[in-house]
């Protein structure tokens, strides 16, 4: 397992175990990348190329990192054990918000189910944005009915029952449960981005 997260670096910086995978901040800036991993090492790579040295596994911490100057594009950590790569994990710098991309993540529909359906602000290259906080609506039509949607944002106080929720990192969840059996159309919309629609049946 490995993953990597990342925040600003000052002189007041400590070691946090709470840093998100954000790949967008300004030319020469020092961030802080941070990697948590069952991994006995770790090795930090940006567009390909070996960020300073890899990293044994911190006994005291639970946390490998690196400062480093930022610079766009794709940042990778690649776990290793017995000096062979078991895992890996990247951030890619994003663009602007694009358009809105989702998916139902239940692998089967049924009749009595409540569906999960994954939304995603992206760019014109279909990255996550991750600093997006776009408002996205959602109506369906259909044999099924909107039952909520939320963001995993616990600053966020507000009705997690109606149609309308901002993203929060780029994603939201939207659950929808059936009414009967029957097709049902999922429309995703947000101001500049555009509809997006799923169709599944019951």
């Amino acid at each position: 397992m490995i993953y990597i997260g990342t925040y600003e670096k000052n002189s007041d910086t400590k070691l946090s175990m709470d840093a998100f995978p954000v790949w967008n901040y300004k030319n020469g800036d020092t961030i802080r990348v941070v990697c948590y991993t069952n991994c006995q090492k770790a090795q930090l790579m940006l567009n390909g190329n070996e960020v300073l040295k890899s990293k044994n596994y911190n006994d005291e911490t639970g946390i490998i990192y690196w400062d480093i100057p930022y610079a766009g594009g794709r940042l990778e950590a690649c776990g290793y054990k017995n000096n062979k790569e078991v895992a890996r994990y990247e951030i890619q710098t994003s663009k602007e918000p694009k358009k809105i991309k989702a998916k139902i993540l239940n692998e089967s529909l049924s009749e009595s189910d409540v569906i999960q359906v994954e939304v995603q602000v992206v760019d014109e290259n279909e990255n996550l944005v991750m600093l997006a906080d776009n408002e996205i609506s959602c109506v369906v039509t259909g044999s099924a009915k909107l039952i909520g949607l939320e963001a995993s944002n616990m600053t966020d106080m507000g009705n997690y029952t109606d149609n309308k929720q901002r993203v929060f990192h780029g994603k939201l969840i939207a659950y929808i449960k059936s009414t009967s059996k029957g097709p049902v159309d999922i429309k995703f919309s947000s101001l500049w981005l555009g509809d997006e629609i799923i169709r599944c049946e019951f």
